[in-house]
């Protein structure tokens, strides 16, 4: 007789039953790391094909990422509701649903990219670049690189569904060890496609994208053969029913299509705030501020912050599903404190060696250099808001009301800071430190309408339910 497939691995009940501190912290520090490491690559990505290629093909990847982006969080969005039952799941110890829930995602997932995304994607990058009113040779660069994405983009969908499966059924240093992995074959590949190396011709910015792709593709290879084997928390085996269920399928999209709408709306935001900034007297001197004081340098504490947020919502996920909603409550409240204390250790190396970290990207330009630090000491403030944010947008998410904090984004990232920039606009002269003010004057009133949404608790009441499972 055969012996009978293996479904994954015990959970790890710590989640529900241990310590909140340790559940939390167990979940988050491989979540932040991994963020910080896979920010750092695409730092990698931009110093080498400025070095190769020149500064059209860093516009080129600049240009075509924020478009991919844009469509990538808004497919991947579904994740995010495969998080919410995957979560639920596995705090009510229901290991089959965890696996049925994963497979839907991952079939979801291989439909819409390959009939969806990579034709309709190669057929509009020319259009989409369009868009953006990018120059005939950044759109040169651009093209190839966002084709690339676009066609060959299943093995980095495939990471992220992973890393949200594992990681809300409390496994967290899985999807730590793949990114590593990933990173690692990321910059090798790049190194060798981009510059070229023997017979190999240098691809410049499309290797680049070819680098990406391909060892996301690799690593995405690796996670089928253990998803099959049995090894992990989470598994395929032979028993399961392979078609599609729509009523999963339809379960992934309601909690998770407004993240998806939310991920739009922030990206809307950051649009908006390089408008009034591009009509600023020192327009050029306030956008490369802009650009490595809030998009690069920032990102260390939005990293760490997404970070804390992905574990919040696993460890809420959880303990609601084990009918334990005191310790989903505790979970929030101690995930902020954690992003408190990293974004207060970040925040003082912004007001106290400013000059230090901007010549990390060569900002030298006295002008550049003055409202870098202006923008910097907004910044060490603002991030102590948006780490509070995220934390409870972690909760909010975690036990599945994704919509609250869809509204809360698109009043305070997009209606606050238009609002302030274009009232002091039309009455007076808009100056950078405007601008700044209402970066911190959003993420203010993220962070107080997050925590007041969730101690409304409403999130109690709200349940998940597939056939006769329910959580």
């Amino acid at each position: 007789m055969n012996p009978p497939p293996k479904r994954g691995k015990a959970f790890d009940r710590s989640i529900v039953e241990g310590p909140i501190k340790d559940a939390v912290w167990k979940l988050a520090w491989p979540t932040m790391l991994q963020n910080i490491i896979g920010g750092l690559q695409g730092l990698v990505d931009h110093v080498m094909v400025g070095h190769y290629v020149g500064y059209t093909g860093n516009a080129g990847i600049g240009v075509a990422w924020q478009i991919f982006l844009v469509v990538i969080v808004f497919v991947s969005s579904m994740f995010t509701g495969m998080g919410v039952l995957v979560a639920r799941f596995t705090g009510a110890d229901e290991h089959e649903m965890v696996n049925r829930v994963v497979y839907q995602a991952f079939l979801t997932a291989v439909l819409i990219t390959l009939f969806i995304l990579a034709p309709i994607g190669y057929l509009a990058s020319p259009a989409l670049l369009g868009l953006v009113n990018a120059t005939p040779e950044v759109q040169a660069e651009a093209l190839p690189y966002l084709r690339i994405m676009f066609v060959f983009s299943s093995g980095m969908l495939l990471f992220f569904m992973l890393g949200g499966a594992l990681r809300s059924s409390g496994d967290a240093r899985t999807p730590l060890r793949l990114g590593i992995v990933m990173t690692v074959l990321n910059v090798i590949l790049n190194v060798i496609l981009i510059r070229g190396l023997g017979p190999i011709p240098a691809f410049g910015t499309a290797g680049a994208a070819m680098g990406t792709v391909i060892a996301a593709g690799l690593v995405g290879g690796y996670a089928m053969w253990k998803l099959c084997s049995g090894t992990w928390v989470v598994a395929f085996h032979r028993g399961m029913d392979w078609r599609p269920n729509w009523e999963i399928i339809g379960q992934l999209f309601k909690f998770g299509l407004p993240t998806g709408i939310q991920g739009v709306a922030m990206n809307v935001g950051g649009v908006i705030l390089l408008a009034f900034i591009g009509s600023l007297a020192m327009s050029a001197q306030a956008q490369a501020a802009y650009v490595v004081s809030y998009t690069q340098l920032f990102s260390f504490i939005t990293w760490t912050s997404v970070g804390i947020m992905g574990a919040t919502a696993a460890v809420a996920g959880q303990n609601l599903g084990a009918g334990k909603p005191e310790r989903t409550a505790q979970a929030v409240r101690t995930a902020a404190g954690f992003g408190l204390t990293l974004a207060a250790s970040i925040g003082v190396a912004f007001l106290l060696i400013p000059t230090l970290l901007l010549r990390i990207f060569g900002m030298t330009d006295p002008a550049v250099t003055e409202l870098s630090v202006q923008l910097m000491r907004y910044l060490a403030v603002s991030g102590l808001f948006i780490t509070v944010a995220l934390a409870y947008t972690g909760g909010l998410q975690g036990t599945g009301d994704t919509k609250s904090p869809l509204y809360i984004s698109l009043v305070s990232q997009i209606v606050i800071p238009w609002g302030l920039c274009w009232a002091i606009q039309t009455v007076a002269t808009l100056d950078p430190g405007d601008i700044w003010l209402a970066i911190v004057i959003g993420h203010l009133t993220r962070a107080t309408l997050s925590v007041s949404v969730f101690k409304r608790e409403r999130w109690r009441e709200i349940r998940v339910a597939v056939g006769a499972a329910q959580a």
